[in-house]
């Protein structure tokens, strides 16, 4: 089977519709939109205003950096660590070289990560989830189960994740060539990788999706997956065609 580019599908997705489905009893659904950061978080209480503090603190980090070092915003290659950064931007670095990616690769689960931190410490919190644009942040009390989206693919919405409440906190992260407005040179209509570290989860799942070109790279690519420090599972949808590898349990979805 030869690579035939697919064009991306973007309008669920730029509409957030998924976002319908967070909302759980007692829990709130608080929107945070900062410039490109468009976070949606759900908890026990609304968050909109100290996680707004937090956008705007962690991404003037990063766009002062961006000022002094253009190349980390354009780079699609690992960049050598500086340990004079930022905390932000020194996790995108190292989320970078782990993947093999630029760093800007990690930066919607880097952000995802450190406002859901913050706000547990700081906010009284028991459980959090923040999504950062199909990146997820999740700490919570109980188990959780997560459906893929993945586009026009017949197993979109159909197949999820069930995640043990002990593996959490917890990155979720998806990658796709087929929705959405982020560059990709593979095909899949989604890659959903697991880890500890969320921007981890996030640079993995775009070199995972730019590996798969066709059908049969996605056992090579779930073995790529397999051999980077601290993932914990993949799952790779293109088409009909479904791979997992590592500590998933997916459950089928109605």
């Amino acid at each position: 089977m030869s690579p035939v580019k697919r064009k991306k599908n973007p309008a669920s997705y730029l509409h957030r519709d998924y976002r319908h489905q967070f909302a759980r009893e007692g829990n709130v659904v608080s929107q945070v939109l900062v410039r490109e950061t468009d976070l949606a978080i759900v908890a026990e209480k609304d968050l909109t205003e100290p996680a707004t503090h937090l956008v705007i603190q962690y991404r003037s980090q990063l766009e002062n950096y961006l000022r002094q070092h253009p190349l980390f915003l354009t780079s699609l290659f690992p960049l050598p660590q500086d340990l004079t950064a930022p905390p932000v931007v020194r996790e995108m670095l190292a989320a970078g070289q782990a993947a093999g990616v630029g760093p800007m690769a990690a930066v919607a689960g880097v952000i995802a990560e450190y406002v859901g931190r913050e706000l547990l410490r700081t906010q009284g919190l028991t459980e959090i989830v923040v999504e950062n644009g199909g990146d997820l942040y999740l700490k919570m009390t109980g188990d959780a189960t997560i459906a893929i989206f993945a586009g026009e693919s017949p197993l979109s919405n159909r197949v999820g994740l069930k995640i043990p409440h002990s593996f959490m906190p917890l990155g979720v992260c998806t990658s796709s060539a087929t929705v959405g407005h982020s560059l990709s040179f593979g095909q899949a209509d989604a890659v959903t990788v697991l880890a500890a570290a969320t921007g981890l989860a996030d640079a993995v799942a775009t070199r995972i999706c730019n590996e798969v070109k066709r059908e049969s790279d996605v056992e090579t690519a779930l073995n790529l997956a397999s051999q980077i420090p601290g993932i914990l599972g993949v799952v790779i949808v293109m088409g009909e065609n479904l791979g997992a590898w590592g500590a998933v349990e997916l459950v089928e979805l109605t």
